[in-house]
């Protein structure tokens, strides 16, 4: 029995799925299956129940399940461990961004490098993904770290975050529209417009839904891009009025539109640094984190010592 195989099988009983399972471990299919056969056979029972649509742990296997996970999670903190007494910070980190907006908010390229200077043996995996689906994988322990786009200033149950980006949302609109004579907007006017947005699953889409539910009407969305200063372009083209956070005057006036404060105090765009509320369990991930809070966040204590 190796621990791999029971890595594969962990993550097969939480995909459902041979091939879903195969993607997130970054490997082939056909190799994940043989290896969770060779220890269904090594143990000399089945494991996994492959006759339905999707893939059950059998009896067997759900008892099996507890155990094996507990193994992978000792051999982390075996490793943890030697790391930290060793005083020579290795390991694997995943981090995770919400697309497009987060290389707007800061730095990420300039920060991973001058952390990859001080930590060379530390591999960074970096992640694009919508915040829905960070959350998600933060949650099943995926990713260890994310910059995550959120509707509300507090998190889900077994999360933590801290918010880096806090803007209010603006409706942009071309200087020639009807629109642009008030100096501000309330969501209530944008009932019959066409709405130009961040996707589905992003932090400022999930404002926009609910701000617009709560003034009655449900957002007609007619173009979507993961990056603002992409959608103040389609703006600016007259294809609708765009939802999106704070422009500068400068930025407003370079591509002729105007940004319109929205009257919901509620509208805002949050940037969240996001992870386990037990914090990243590897002395890799808590330096990283530990980085990334004393760049965004300049008066924040170490994540160590909090």
């Amino acid at each position: 029995m190796e621990l791999r195989q029971l890595q594969y099988f962990v993550a097969v009983v939480e995909e459902a799925n041979f091939t879903r399972a195969a993607a997130r471990l970054h490997l082939a299919q056909p190799g994940v299956s043989a290896q969770i056969k060779q220890l269904e056979r090594e143990l000399g029972e089945p494991l996994l129940d492959r006759t339905g649509r999707t893939v059950t742990p059998t009896a067997v296997g759900a008892a099996v399940l507890p155990y094996a996970r507990a193994a992978l999670a000792a051999t982390a903190d075996l490793r943890a461990t030697v790391e930290e007494y060793s005083g020579l910070l290795r390991g694997h980190v995943t981090l995770g961004l919400v697309t497009g907006a987060a290389a707007e908010a800061f730095d990420i390229a300039g920060l991973l490098a001058a952390f990859h200077d001080a930590h060379p043996h530390v591999e960074i995996a970096v992640a694009e993904d919508s915040s829905e689906r960070m959350l998600t994988a933060l949650h099943r322990g995926d990713l260890d770290i994310a910059a995550v786009g959120v509707a509300d200033a507090t998190p889900p149950p077994g999360l933590t975050w801290e918010i880096v980006v806090d803007d209010a949302l603006v409706a942009v609109v071309p200087l020639d529209d009807p629109l642009a004579e008030h100096p501000r907007v309330p969501f209530a006017a944008l009932a019959d417009r066409r709405l130009i947005s961040l996707p589905r699953g992003t932090g400022v889409r999930g404002v926009l839904e609910r701000s617009c539910a709560e003034a009655g009407f449900t957002p007609r969305v007619a173009f979507e891009a993961a990056t603002p200063l992409l959608l103040a372009r389609f703006a600016a083209r007259g294809l609708g009025v765009a939802v999106l956070p704070e422009l500068s005057e400068a930025q407003a006036a370079g591509m002729g539109v105007r940004a319109l404060p929205l009257t919901d105090p509620g509208a805002r765009a949050r940037v969240a640094l996001a992870r386990r509320a037990a914090g990243p369990s590897s002395p890799a991930a808590r330096a990283l984190l530990d980085r990334l809070r004393e760049t965004l966040l300049p008066h924040a204590a170490p994540w160590s010592c909090a």
